[in-house]
C-alpha cells in the first residue's frame, strides 16, 4: 500500500496500517519549513492518538498543555471554557514540525517504508496501481491520498474537490518575549469587520498570531505585508492586549495559507482513498484539522483493510461517512458564523446569506 503524503492524516493511516500487518510505503516530499503555523490539539485527539500507540510522544514531548479557549465572538465580551469543566482534561498547543515528525518516525518504527518525492503519475491497472514517484515507478494494490487540500492523487483518479470559499491565514509566529508574562494557556479568538484573529502561546515561549479572512479581502487591506498586517493586528481589542509590543519586530515571517473548505468527492474508490484535508478541509475556525487527519487515517485504514478481506462496500460506505461529517460541518459552521451579527462587511455578509436563498462562496 502507497500512502502519498506524511503528515498526520499519512502517519495515522501508515501506523493503522502496519497494526494490521499491511506493507505500506509512504512517499513524502519532505518538508524544508523551519517553522509551520501552530495549532491547537483538542483533548479528543487523546484517544487516537493513545490507539495508535503515540500518545507518550504528545505528552512527554516539547508541546504544552492548552488550558482552554477564549473568544470575542458576536459580541465584545470576552467569554472562555475552562478544561476544568472537561472530563477529557486539556488539549495541546503543538510544536508542528517536532509534532509531525514525531508521527511520521512512530510509523518508520512500526515498519513503514519511506521513499522520497512527489507523485507524477497515477495509473490504475488490473488489480493495481503503477505511480511514478520522481525517477522510480512504485506498484501498489492500494493508493492513500494524504496529499493535502490539493488532493493531488484524487484528481489524478477522477475525483473532483469542491471548493466552498477562498479563506485564507497570515500567520506570524512572534519571538519569546513578545507576549505578556502572565497570558494564561489558552486559544483566543477575536472576531473584527475584516474576518477574525487568533492567539496562541506556543512550545518555547514564541506567540502565534493569525488573522483569518477572504483572499480578496486580505488583498484589499494589502495583508501580505508586515506592516499593514501589523496594523490591523493593533486595531483588536483582546488579542493585542496579549501582548507586550508596542511597535512590531524588526523583522518576522508572514506565513501566507489557504484555510479554505473544500472536500473530495467522492473521498474513496476501488483502491483508493483520501484522508486529511485531501477528503474535507475546514475552516480553522473549527479548530478541528488535526483531529480529523488523525480519524480519517484510521478510518480510510480500516476501510481499506477490510476491502482487501472482501467486503466489497467499505471503501464505498467509508467515502459516505466522510460527505456526511462534512455535511454536519457545513451546518455547524453557518450556526457559528450566523452568532456574530455586528459588521455589514463583504466577509461576513457572504457568511450570512438571505433567508431562503442559496449559500454563496465566499471570495468567488
Amino acid at each position: 500500500m502507497l500512502i502519498a503524503g506524511g503528515g498526520p492524516a499519512g502517519a495515522s493511516a501508515a501506523l493503522a496500517l502496519r497494526r494490521q500487518g499491511a506493507t505500506v510505503v509512504v512517499a513524502d516530499p519532505g518538508r524544508s519549513q523551519k517553522w509551520k503555523p501552530g495549532e491547537s490539539l483538542s483533548a479528543q485527539a487523546g484517544s487516537l492518538l493513545e490507539g495508535l500507540g503515540v500518545l507518550n510522544r504528545v505528552t512527554a514531548g516539547p508541546h504544552t498543555p492548552c488550558f482552554g479557549n477564549e473568544s470575542a465572538w458576536g459580541g465584545s465580551v470576552l467569554t472562555g471554557t475552562d478544561v476544568l469543566l472537561d472530563p477529557l482534561g486539556p488539549g495541546w498547543h503543538l510544536d508542528r514540525l517536532r509534532f509531525d515528525s514525531e508521527l511520521l518516525d512512530a510509523a518508520h518504527e512500526a515498519g513503514a517504508r519511506q521513499r522520497r518525492g512527489r507523485i507524477r503519475s497515477v495509473e490504475r491497472r488490473t488489480g493495481h496501481w503503477r505511480i511514478t514517484l520522481g525517477g522510480e515507478t512504485v506498484l501498489a494494490r492500494y493508493v492513500i491520498d494524504a496529499t493535502g487540500a490539493s488532493a493531488g492523487v484524487a484528481r489524478r483518479v477522477g475525483a473532483q474537490v469542491r471548493r466552498d470559499d477562498r479563506l485564507v491565514a497570515l500567520a506570524a509566529r512572534l519571538p519569546p518575549g513578545a507576549a505578556h508574562g502572565d497570558v494564561p494557556r489558552t486559544s483566543l479568538v477575536e472576531s473584527v469587520p475584516l474576518g477574525w484573529w487568533y492567539t496562541a502561546p506556543l512550545p518555547g515561549g514564541t506567540t502565534l498570531v493569525m488573522a483569518v479572512t477572504d483572499a480578496d479581502v486580505a488583498a484589499g487591506y494589502a495583508l501580505h505585508r508586515p506592516e499593514a498586517w501589523w496594523r490591523e493586528l493593533t486595531a483588536t481589542t483582546h488579542v493585542k492586549a496579549r501582548l507586550r509590543l508596542r511597535t512590531a519586530p524588526r523583522s518576522f515571517d508572514l506565513r501566507i495559507a489557504r484555510a479554505s473548505t473544500s472536500r473530495a468527492c467522492p473521498a474513496a474508490g476501488p483502491g483508493w482513498a483520501a484522508v486529511g484535508d485531501a477528503a474535507m478541509a475546514t475552516d480553522p475556525i473549527a479548530a478541528r484539522g488535526i483531529t480529523t487527519a488523525l480519524a480519517t487515517g484510521i478510518s480510510a485504514a480500516d476501510a481499506v483493510r477490510a476491502d482487501a478481506d472482501g467486503a466489497a462496500l467499505s471503501l464505498q460506505r467509508y467515502a459516505e461517512r466522510v460527505a456526511a461529517v462534512h455535511s454536519e460541518y457545513l451546518q455547524a459552521r453557518t450556526v457559528c458564523y450566523g452568532i456574530e451579527q455586528r459588521w455589514d462587511t463583504p466577509f461576513w455578509t457572504r457568511r450570512h446569506p438571505e433567508p431562503g436563498s442559496p449559500s454563496r462562496d465566499a471570495g468567488a
